[in-house]
């Protein structure tokens, strides 16, 4: 809505910037945009974009609390994940943030082309801030972003399995249309159950894993599956567990995938893909044929777990 809008100096979000970590040891050119951007943030008067919806809110809010470590672990990585995922419901404020921490390596390697590319998209939806601060981007914009694409399934060619019945094809079909309705990608979705059941609804581990996504009874309850060879209740038991374990871990496909196989306690006790030949295995041949190593996940299905930090860490240092 158009209209006039009255904002007091003490009603808006200040940037903290110690000099002591940033303004003494920055170039000339860092210190004028960190000028700017503190201008900008006590503007007395400004012209608001259109309103984010509530989900895409609680995002950017829970991303700024740990950009700046407000009652949580400071962790700007997982905050870019989480501002790209507001960014991509279209939220301007999320994506200006995203800008500011490109344009400054907070919490990622400095990188100009990108800043520009998340300041446009924002000024595009008339964000003031950005507007301003995208002169002095220089006239180089990068491509969109790996965190704002869609997960795109691989050729179709890359798959190789082959069927052995129409029974087989059918259930297939049934994993790929069920797939969507819990937000996974239909193509992780089928390799896992390829991989875990050959397709077969009535198969029994020893360790007594059941039906066509093997859900150990334990997890079959977790996920309300009364009837665990019944292919259907199966097929959105393990999905439904999936969708968790995407929340979980926040994409990073890698960590789900161990976690289906050894449990989301073996991956945080381990910090990673627990030391199990089985489970490296597994992890192996799923990525193998899932070669996306983020997927998109819905963050108010459950709160991330509390070792990615640690997790992220150790990444970090191993390399992988």
């Amino acid at each position: 809505m158009a209209g006039r809008l009255s904002v007091h100096f003490t009603d808006l979000p200040v940037e903290r910037v110690p000099s002591h970590s940033i303004l003494g040891k920055v170039t000339v050119r860092k210190k004028i945009l960190i000028a700017c951007f503190l201008a900008l943030q006590w503007m007395s008067a400004i012209t608001i974009a259109a309103e984010p919806s509530g989900d895409s809110a609680a995002l950017r809010n829970r991303a700024r609390s740990l950009e700046h470590g407000e009652g949580v672990t400071q962790n700007p990585a997982e905050a870019i994940k989480l501002y790209c995922q507001a960014a991509k419901e279209g939220d301007a404020e999320a994506m200006y943030r995203l800008g500011w921490m490109y344009a400054i390596g907070r919490g990622v390697q400095r990188d100009d082309p990108v800043a520009a590319y998340f300041f446009t998209k924002a000024a595009e939806q008339g964000h003031p801030q950005s507007k301003n601060l995208l002169p002095r981007m220089g006239a180089k914009i990068a491509d969109t972003p790996e965190c704002m694409q869609d997960v795109k399934a691989p050729a179709e060619g890359t798959d190789d399995f082959i069927y052995t019945s129409e029974t087989q094809r059918q259930l297939a079909g049934m994993v790929e249309r069920l797939a969507p309705e819990y937000g996974v990608a239909p193509r992780l979705a089928l390799i896992l159950a390829r991989t875990e059941s050959n397709l077969n609804p009535r198969a029994i581990s020893v360790k007594n894993a059941q039906g066509l996504m093997q859900l150990i009874p334990e997890t079959a309850e977790r996920f309300n599956v009364r009837k665990p060879l019944d292919p259907e209740q199966n097929v959105r038991g393990g999905l439904a567990y999936l969708r968790w374990l995407l929340a979980y871990f926040r994409g990073d496909v890698k960590l789900v995938v161990a976690a289906y196989n050894a449990g989301e306690g073996a991956v945080n006790k381990y910090l990673g893909v627990p030391p199990y030949p089985e489970t490296r295995a597994y992890v192996t041949k799923i990525l193998a044929s899932y070669k996306q190593e983020a997927h998109p996940f819905n963050a108010r299905i459950t709160d991330p777990s509390p070792e990615l930090p640690r997790i992220a860490r150790r990444k970090a240092q191993v390399g992988s």
